[in-house]
């Protein structure tokens, strides 16, 4: 059966993804996002560098939801930001030691703080100890890193890796 299905999980995320993408749940784009889903996960089987193992699923699902709410808080604080005084913005790159060690942990810290307004991860250290982040306006770096520690990295932590 797993050689069939590798991932179903990840086979009904997709598929879920593509029905938000394509704003319909017409039939032919929820077996075109069953397809997708199934198809994507199958022909990348061979090239996913570990077996992504959820230790905690009741933590991923409050993981998503704070995520979300960050998102549309951010976006409004970015409109804040732009829409008020542009000029007193403080830019700034802030490195955030890591202690995930995980590579999919690494991945979502990185990608979810891009997918956040207002932050971007720039750049993975080679020995994947640090993640460069910018961020748009910034007050204080240690704050910003604490933040970004206790609502993104300890979740992932708690999630993907075996603690």
């Amino acid at each position: 059966m797993r050689r069939l299905l590798p991932h179903p999980l990840l086979t009904l995320a997709l598929a879920s993804l593509w029905l938000l993408l394509t704003n319909s749940i017409a039939p032919g784009q929820i077996v075109l996002g069953l397809v997708l889903g199934w198809g994507i996960p199958f022909l990348t089987r061979r090239i996913c560098p570990e077996k992504v193992q959820i230790h905690k699923p009741l933590t991923l699902l409050h993981f998503i939801g704070v995520v979300l709410m960050d998102i549309v808080l951010a976006n409004l604080t970015v409109a804040r930001l732009i829409l008020g005084r542009p000029q007193s913005l403080r830019p700034a790159f802030v490195v955030l030691p890591l202690t995930l060690t995980s590579d999919i942990a690494i991945s979502l810290l990185a990608n979810t703080i891009t997918l956040t307004p207002g932050t971007l991860s720039a750049l993975l250290s080679p020995d994947r100890k640090t993640l460069l982040i910018h961020a748009l306006d910034v007050d204080d770096s240690d704050t910003l890193v604490a933040t970004i520690k206790q609502r993104y990295e300890r979740p992932l932590k708690e999630i993907f890796e075996a603690c």
